[in-house]
């Protein structure tokens, strides 16, 4: 029998879960210093999920304009 598309697991998106399980919630505790032994992993305080946003960089798109328009002149040189 075949998965259905949306229930199959993508690579990408595993990194970025808006929920974390009971395991990960305990440990982002322990290192927040709010976790004490002992405790009821029950009725477990929030913790934030921290989404990092992945910015394009600027030094590839640099790198095509100069491909594009050829060679730059020297910051001296007259233009004729």
């Amino acid at each position: 029998m075949t998965m259905d598309k949306s229930l199959r697991i993508r690579k990408g998106s595993s990194s970025a879960r808006g929920v974390l399980s009971r395991g990960e919630r305990i440990e982002k505790l322990k290192e927040q210093e709010r976790w004490t032994q002992g405790r009821s992993p029950l009725g477990l305080p929030k913790v934030r999920v921290v989404k990092m946003a992945v910015k394009k960089k600027k030094k590839a798109k640099e790198e095509g304009e100069a491909a594009a328009g050829g060679a730059k002149p020297a910051a001296g040189a007259k233009k004729k």
